[in-house]
């Protein structure tokens, strides 16, 4: 199965270490969607923009991980969507971003830059 992540999940990002033992497979555009930051992590729902993402290949114990990571939250829902590396999962925000800072570039890396 495969995972396609945006945030504080992604390479030199503070949560990347829960993708340890996952399999990158390659950076990918993903069209439609919206970036916002939420301070120490970032919040995504489909939009008219597009997101810097990373796919993986993981195994079910990591996707459990991450359910449960995401679940304390209960912010996110987990829906499946398609990729250039085939099916993954992404974790879309499923509260009102009214108020919040958009994240224009869709990079989280970028998100301290001037848009």
């Amino acid at each position: 199965m495969r995972i396609i992540v945006y945030g504080s999940l992604r390479r030199k990002q503070g949560n990347h270490h829960w993708m340890t033992d996952a399999q990158w497979l390659g950076d990918h555009k993903l069209e439609g969607y919206e970036l916002y930051d939420l301070g120490h992590y970032p919040a995504v729902i489909r939009g008219d923009g597009s997101i810097e993402c990373e796919v993986y290949r993981i195994n079910s114990t990591i996707l459990t991980e991450l359910d449960d990571l995401k679940d304390n939250s209960r912010e996110y829902v987990r829906e499946l969507i398609q990729t250039p590396y085939g099916s993954a999962w992404i974790y879309l925000y499923q509260f009102p971003v009214a108020g919040l800072r958009r994240i224009k570039s869709g990079d989280w890396l970028k998100r301290h830059e001037k848009e």
